[in-house]
């Protein structure tokens, strides 16, 4: 079932009303967002500044947070989002050459989705998993001890579906 924008925002705000009654609800903001990116896909200014009015936290702390944090989207993404790991155990390990040959494959740059709407490419600095560097993380799964030419294979198998 498609909901509706409507249907998103009643969900988002039961959501929030589920703990309107705790002692520090603003400590649940993380959560929120991730509910609402979940909802939305993303995170629409008019969404945060919903936040901000529901649990009546001024729109420039949820701004930030969101910001702040790597794994909120603050416009809209692919189908897919391939997040690269450039901390430094993946950049040395070859994250460079990788970043390179994604962009160059998806003929897209860092921040930015394909024409047709499949993949988002995104950087981060570190996505915790320096024992397998480098790695990447499409769809918040981590693939690691990749090369240019694995990375591409997966690329290419979400292609095919």
């Amino acid at each position: 079932m498609i909901m509706t924008a409507e249907d998103k925002y009643k969900t988002l705000e039961e959501y929030i009303s589920s703990f309107k009654n705790d002692l520090h609800p603003e400590s649940r903001l993380i959560g929120v967002l991730h509910k609402a990116q979940e909802l939305f896909g993303f995170l629409p200014e008019e969404v945060m500044c919903k936040i901000a009015y529901l649990m009546d936290i001024p729109a420039a702390r949820i701004w930030g947070v969101a910001s702040f944090y790597h794994y909120f989207n603050l416009k809209p993404v692919g189908k897919h989002v391939i997040s690269l790991c450039l901390g430094t155990a993946c950049y040395v390990k070859g994250a460079g050459m990788i970043l390179d040959r994604i962009r160059e494959h998806l003929n897209i740059s860092v921040g930015e989705t394909t024409t047709d709407g499949m993949f988002t490419l995104q950087e981060a600095r570190c996505l915790g998993a320096c024992g397998l560097a480098p790695v990447l993380m499409i769809d918040n799964k981590i693939h690691g001890k990749l090369t240019p030419e694995a990375a591409i294979e997966l690329i290419n198998g979400l292609k095919k579906g």
